[in-house]
């Protein structure tokens, strides 16, 4: 039994207020120094890239004809190319198309693959059957054929290399959501509100999918990172952005001359260090993410 002592002791500590999720899993990423960095220069390399109208008002096509290849000076930060264009402009306008192509092909990959693995999780059965054939068959699929086979019919540019690299990037995400709605739709909360009425897709939208959001971000970060890989590998196979539309990887297809890859770094070196960067910085992040979501310890 409790002393006088020991109930005034319990009685003057402060309640700690429950917290969110989001709560909880922003306290526990702070923590993590390394995720901390990484969405730092995460942030700074976006800002850059967003404000590259600003930095360089001037546009990335600029020729300067009697200053080409020239290396890094005081009047060309990053030198120029063959055709007198100032480097760093296009490394800055080079990343919004990168991120833009990784943004708009995440966003049609994430809303099949949520769709998807939402109504095959929640339905079972045949219904689950069939989605998880699909999803077999696109995962089974020779992407580079099928990108080959893509671009010889509708061409290569910005707005194809979105669409098809959305088109073949959910599967993944579509058996991530699968597997936790497999989990959520047992929960106490699911079959009370199924017990009073409530419609399927009611109870998708509402119960469902919001408890599962959450740990999509992990993939969703894994998932841009991979993004721009692919974009810059088919860049760099002159499959995606076109000259003379910049991107980071049709700036690192300079390396394919020799020359250029032993005498002039400066053409393609940085474009291949903002993408070690910006791909590491993601990876860095769903890193911590992946740690702050972990039940094992999310109640510390």
């Amino acid at each position: 039994m409790a002393t006088k002592a020991e109930v005034i002791q319990i009685r003057a500590e402060p309640k700690r207020r429950p917290q969110s999720l989001t709560a909880m899993t922003w306290r526990r990423f702070r923590r993590h120094r390394l995720g901390i960095i990484s969405m730092f220069i995460l942030v700074v390399v976006v800002a850059s890239a967003l404000l590259a109208p600003v930095i360089k008002p001037e546009g990335f096509s600029k020729l300067d004809p009697r200053n080409r290849n020239l290396p890094p000076s005081a009047d060309y930060t990053l030198g120029t190319d063959a055709v007198g264009r100032d480097v760093f402009a296009r490394l800055l306008y080079g990343g919004q198309t990168s991120m833009m192509v990784s943004v708009v092909a995440v966003s049609i990959s994430f809303v099949i693959g949520v769709t998807l693995g939402a109504v095959s999780g929640y339905y079972g059965g045949m219904v689950d059957i069939i989605i998880q054939r699909l999803v077999e068959v696109v995962a089974a699929m020779p992407a580079l054929i099928i990108i080959l086979s893509f671009v010889a019919v509708y061409g290569a540019n910005i707005y194809n290399t979105m669409i098809i690299l959305g088109l073949f990037g959910w599967s993944g995400l579509c058996r991530f959501v699968r597997g936790q709605v497999l989990q959520v739709r047992e929960m106490d909360y699911v079959l009370a509100s199924r017990s009073l009425g409530g419609g399927s897709s009611f109870i998708i939208t509402n119960h469902v999918l919001p408890n599962v959001v959450p740990y999509l971000t992990i993939i969703v970060a894994f998932s841009f990172s991979s993004m721009i890989l692919v974009e810059t590998s088919l860049s760099y196979l002159g499959l995606g952005v076109q000259a003379p539309t910049p991107s980071w990887g049709n700036m690192v297809g300079e390396a394919s001359s020799m020359l250029n890859l032993e005498q002039r770094w400066w053409l393609w070196m940085p474009a291949g260090l903002a993408i070690t960067l910006t791909v590491l910085s993601i990876n860095f992040i769903g890193d911590a993410l992946r740690d702050a979501l972990d039940p094992n310890t999310i109640i510390d």
